[in-house]
């Protein structure tokens, strides 16, 4: 008998051995082979959603968490008690339409369309967290298998000329602190930027010998902004008056607190109630953005739009070429001065 032979005689009566052993201890227990393969393994019980919730919600961005609490709160409202792997895909698409029969109607309301798809987002992003701590397999994830709501065509578009300059008349001459809403008007209008790179911008953000302004929006993205001279002076001065610290939020109130986006809603309500256009066309603060961003895009073109916006080079939305013909700070600053009208430090 061979080296490699004698090898495979040993494996085989050590296999035996084993055999022999696990039936004699499976006879022992009085338990036979075909119960034992009959039952299911089952491993510890899986978390319920008020108990892992929390924990996704320590693990994700600021950001994600400012997002989806509130949708993760209506989930453990009715699943708190429930184990992860109990609700199916139709109970998580009545759960879908509850939110969205029993949302806030807003001014900008959409049906509840909105709401049905940051909760399944908020679920998946839950979801994902268990398989990734490997409590579900994918296959078991209802979220994944409920579609999102189907998104409308956006109704916002750029606000003419002349409607612009009514709208910030009628901030400079009603409500109750004209100057800090006409400087959140110029900043939405100049910089282009979203409701929460201005919220977030702090006087450490400004570099007034340049004209810049630090933005820091959604997706955990930074980009350095070009602002008029006239615009950095105000944003400086508005900042000294109110008591903003080095590190804390610029815009304020009067008292010296942090203006939060109730604030915006305010201002866009007030504004409805002298310019019945406003309210009938539900314009926000986002409109501004498309208004800079359409003329920019018409007299500088695409790339210095894009780069206008902030917009990332991840992104879905245009080809590879972008790549090759991505704007620079220079030319968004000579756009910028082009539409104030003002000379900028970067412009050439």
């Amino acid at each position: 008998m061979t080296a490699r032979h004698q090898q495979q005689h040993a494996v085989s009566s050590d296999r035996a051995a084993d055999l022999d052993a696990a039936r004699l201890l499976l006879a022992r227990m009085g338990v036979s082979a075909e119960e034992l393969l009959a039952e299911p393994v089952t491993g510890p019980p899986l978390p319920t959603f008020a108990d892992y919730i929390p924990v996704v919600s320590e693990a994700v961005s600021e950001g994600t968490r400012r997002v989806y609490t509130s949708y993760w709160n209506r989930i453990c409202e009715h699943w708190g008690h429930r184990r992860l792997n109990e609700p199916t895909p139709s109970e998580v698409k009545h759960l879908v339409e509850q939110v969205r029969a029993t949302v806030v109607t807003r001014r900008n309301a959409r049906g509840g369309r909105s709401a049905g798809e940051h909760l399944i987002a908020a679920l998946r992003c839950l979801y994902k967290h268990a398989e990734d701590d490997e409590l579900i397999a994918p296959a078991d994830n209802p979220a994944r298998k409920v579609a999102k709501p189907a998104r409308l065509p956006s109704t916002r578009r750029a606000v003419a000329g002349d409607r612009l300059a009514e709208i910030n008349h009628t901030a400079a001459t009603t409500g109750n602190d004209p100057a800090l809403d006409t400087l959140i008007l110029r900043l939405h209008t100049e910089t282009a930027c979203r409701r929460g790179g201005a919220l977030a911008l702090r006087p450490q953000d400004l570099d007034p010998d340049q004209c810049l302004v630090r933005l820091r929006e959604k997706g955990e993205t930074m980009r350095w902004q070009p602002v008029s001279p006239t615009l950095m002076a105000h944003l400086q001065h508005h900042a000294d008056e109110r008591g903003a610290p080095r590190d804390g939020q610029l815009l304020r109130y009067a008292d010296g607190r942090p203006i939060t986006t109730r604030r915006y809603d305010h201002l866009w309500t007030r504004l409805g109630k002298h310019l019945p256009w406003v309210a009938t066309q539900q314009i926000s603060t986002h409109w501004l953005r498309h208004t800079t961003l359409t003329w920019v895009e018409r007299n500088f073109g695409y790339a210095v739009a894009r780069a206008y916006a902030g917009h990332s080079d991840h992104g879905n939305d245009a080809g590879t070429t972008t790549t090759y013909v991505r704007a620079n700070i220079d030319e968004v600053a000579a756009a910028l001065a082009a539409l104030t009208g003002e000379p900028h430090p970067l412009a050439a």
